[in-house]
Formats: C-alpha cells, structure tokens, sequence
C-alpha cells in the first residue's frame, strides 16, 4: 500500500494535528483576545475531522503494516468523540469568563484538539505501541486541563492527583504491554491474538491482567476509579464534563478493541476481569454516590456506575454485547454532557459557581424549564422508561442473557435498583424541597440552554424513534471487530 493511501487513513488525526499546530500559532500571537477565534476554528475542524471519516478513514482496512485500522468501529467511537470535544469546548467561554476572569485562554481548544487527536489513535490502534501513544498523548492534554484554572488550589491539586496516579496506571499498562510482546514476541494485535489461541504460558496470562488493570484506570472501573471524584469535583466544570465523555468512549473503545482482537482467544481469561470489575462498579458507584453532598462528586460516581453497566456488554465478548456497549456510551454521552450543562447554570449571583445539591431545593419552582432538564437526565440515568437511558441499560443486559451470562445480568439488574436511589435524591430535592436563592440568569446562555435542549430531546422517548439506525450503525460497528 502506498504512503499516499495510509495517510488518507489517517486523515483525521492529521486534520486535528494540523489544525491544532496552526491554531497553537494563532494563538501565541493573537494572545488572550483571540481566544473566541481559536474555539470556533476548533469545532471547525473537529467537524472536518468526522467528514474526513467519509473516506477512507471510515473504513479503508488496515494501515502502516497493520499499526492503524480505519474501520467502521473506529469511525463510530470517533463520532462520539468530536461531538463531545466539541460541546466542551463551547461550554467553557461562559464559564471561565464569569468565574476567573482571564483564565480562558486559547490554549484550552488547542489542548482539547491534541486530546481528540490521541482519542483517534487509541481507537484506532491494532498495536500495543501505537495504543501507548495515542493514550499518552490524550492523557498529557488532559493533565494540563484539569489544573487549567492556574489561580484555583482545587484545580491544581486536581491536575497534581491525575498526573501521578495516571504516570502509575501507565506504568502498569507498560509492563503489562512488556510481559504480552516478551511472551508473544510481537506488538501488533492479530499476532498477540494467534499467541493466545496456542498453548499460553503464565506470563501471557500475566500481562492480560496488566493491560486491562492499566486500561481500568482509564474508564474509572473499580479498583482503579481512586482518582475519579477528586479530579471531578476540582476541574473546570467543562472539563470535567470533557472527561466523562470523550475520553470515557475512547477507553471503552480501547478496551474493546484489545478484548476482542488481541486477546480474543482468551475470552474466558479476561472475561472474569471484566466481569468483577463491572459488578464492583456498579454496586460501589451506586453506594458511594449515596452520601455526596456535591453535584459534581455525586456525578463522578454516576460514571463509575454506568462504566460498569457497559463493560456487561463487553463481559458477553460477542457482537451484540460490543454493539450494545456502543449504543451505551452514545446515550451515556447525551445525558452526562446535559446534565454537567445543566451544573453550569448553577451560579450565585457573582457568577460564581455554586456545586452543592441542596442549592437545587425548590428549582423547579425558580428556573422550572432547567428542573425538567435535569429531571430528565437523572431519570434517564437512573434507566427508568420510557427515557432513552433504559434502553441503553436494556441493550446491554440483553447481550448478556443472550451469551448465557444470567446471574450477570441479574446481579446488574437488581444493582441499579441501589442507584435509583440518588439520582431520585436530586429529584426530589428540585420539586419538593422549598426554594433557596434562584440561580440568576445571564447573557450568553442560549447556547447552553439549546445544546440541553437537544439533549433532553435526545434521551426523552423521541430517542426510541434512532433506535434503528443507532441500533444498525452500532452492530456494523461491533462486526468490524469480528
């Protein structure tokens, strides 16, 4: 294959790195004042990043002797990625602007470009390097991110905590990444796949559980979500709605990837792995969330939990457990983004952001069309119909059943019955606790309130009506792998 061609399959990394180089420029010279400038030409070429995946790079086959896939399920779980990139992006104008003044600065898309480009490259990657890489280049934009806000000691400490506990999960992942090339004597995914399915050695089944340990710390699956609260609660609330979305599907989509084609043979291997650390997630998300005071630390707690509904659908190693984790993550990323959308209008009347729960008593009475929103998202979390979140959470455990794994289901099932409880905690606070001081209303909040909007839309019983063509796309996505 020719130089030309592979790098048509990559078209949408060199598009985000292209961009984010020009726009670095951009910035240094325009300075703080070009910083509206840098956001719009961000989304612009986020948006050019997924028409790029009409070519080749949405399905063009393997590339750089097998480093690089393009393939449907790469081109779904980078849709997903962009979309959310995106709206982290146009969230945070409004936000940093009333709360520190001059902390936006162009730098922030830059930073968010490079992240989806290493986005790209993890769900891409079909060899345990170019995985590395394109983790360690999503993870340094992230660091920087979390300690945007240089005059918050939250913030910084936030970033401090992520970087050291990310440096140890790359570590783990790296020596789990040694001990599979030593005994398999490559890095490239089909030839891991074809040592598993000989005779393994212990240090191959050593090295799985290695991988997965240090991929477990990428989606906060317990008993490496330690980082997840603090860094939740200290972000920038853009960004922090920036980490459970995009990145969340990055990693799911990595996990995926390394499950079924590195290490397929091995299904019963890493299915207990996954298994234990869906079920953990799922009972310690719920359980820990109960006592949070804090909307965003009860948030970081609600992806602990819905990580672990979606990793049943990887349990089931088959392609309806795969398509049912990517049908998952896409209406997990539309009530998650609503709902850190709807934090952002939590404000006091300096524009200061205001996270406590109980400033939500009474809203539905003082901002009644943000309560309904809200209620919506929470609802929806929780997997009550008819919100599009019971489907999501029926797809998956209907994966499940299908493969044989009912006490899996079952335990899952009656599991999310313990989460319930918090996400009508917050409810019941809006509609029947009496009202504090109103959240103020403020110019520049259109945007916000639309991009709710469309998400409540979304997750409302309209969404049954994409089922379809979620459904048909995430299958085709999931066959790729297969």
């Amino acid at each position: 294959m020719s130089y030309a061609a592979n790098l048509a399959m990559t078209l949408p990394e060199l598009v985000l790195g292209v961009g984010a180089i020009v726009l670095m420029l951009v910035s240094a010279w325009g300075g703080p004042g070009s910083t509206r400038l840098v956001s719009w030409a961000s989304v612009a070429i986020l948006a050019g990043a997924g028409i790029a995946l009409t070519g080749p790079a949405g399905n063009g086959g393997p590339a750089f002797d097998g480093l690089y896939r393009a393939d449907a399920f790469a081109a779904f779980s980078k849709v997903l990625i962009y979309i959310a990139t995106a709206i982290a992006i146009l969230m945070a104008p409004g936000f940093f602007q009333r709360t520190s003044g001059d902390d936006l600065r162009p730098e922030y898309p830059v930073l968010m470009l490079l992240s989806a480009a290493g986005m790209g490259m993890m769900v891409s990657a079909t060899d345990m390097l170019t995985l590395y890489v394109g983790l360690e280049l999503q993870s340094l934009a992230a660091y920087v991110l979390a300690s945007f806000m240089r005059r918050d000691a939250r913030s910084a400490e936030a970033g401090l905590k992520y970087f050291v506990l990310g440096a140890l999960a790359s570590g783990i992942l790296l020596y789990g990444i040694s001990l599979v090339y030593g005994f398999s004597g490559t890095t490239l995914f089909d030839g891991i796949a074809a040592a598993y399915a000989g005779q393994r050695s212990m240090g191959l089944l050593f090295g799985l559980v290695f991988v997965f340990a240090g991929i477990a710390f990428k989606i906060s699956a317990v008993p490496f979500h330690m980082w997840t609260p603090d860094v939740y609660e200290g972000a920038p609330t853009p960004v922090t709605a920036f980490f459970a979305s995009a990145p969340k599907v990055a990693a799911m989509g990595l996990a995926v990837r390394v499950a079924i084609e590195a290490m397929g043979p091995a299904t019963d291997q890493w299915r207990q792995i996954v298994i234990f650390a869906a079920l953990a997630s799922i009972v310690l998300g719920a359980v820990a969330a109960i006592g949070q005071t804090n909307i965003k630390r009860l948030l970081a707690y609600s992806s602990i939990n819905n990580v672990g509904f979606a990793l049943i659908g990887l349990a089931a190693g088959t392609p309806a457990g795969v398509a049912g984790v990517m049908t998952y993550m896409t209406i997990y990323i539309a009530m998650t983004l609503g709902s850190f959308l709807v934090v952002l209008q939590m404000r006091d009347e300096d524009g200061q952001p205001v996270e406590t729960i109980a400033s939500l008593s009474g809203m539905s009475r003082t901002r009644p069309a943000l309560a309904a929103a809200m209620a919506m998202f929470m609802f929806s979390l929780a997997g009550i119909p008819p919100l599009f979140g019971f489907y999501a959470k029926f797809a998956v455990f209907d994966a499940a059943v299908a493969a044989g794994l009912f006490p899996l289901a079952a335990v899952g099932i009656a599991a999310s019955t313990i989460g319930a409880y918090y996400y009508l905690r917050v409810v019941k606070t809006m509609y029947f606790d009496e009202p504090v001081t109103a959240f103020p209303r403020f110019e520049g909040e259109v945007l916000q309130g639309g991009l709710i909007a469309v998400a409540a839309v979304f997750i409302s019983p309209l969404g049954y009506f994409a089922i379809p063509l979620l459904g048909g796309w995430a299958m085709a996505a999931a066959q790729a792998l297969f």
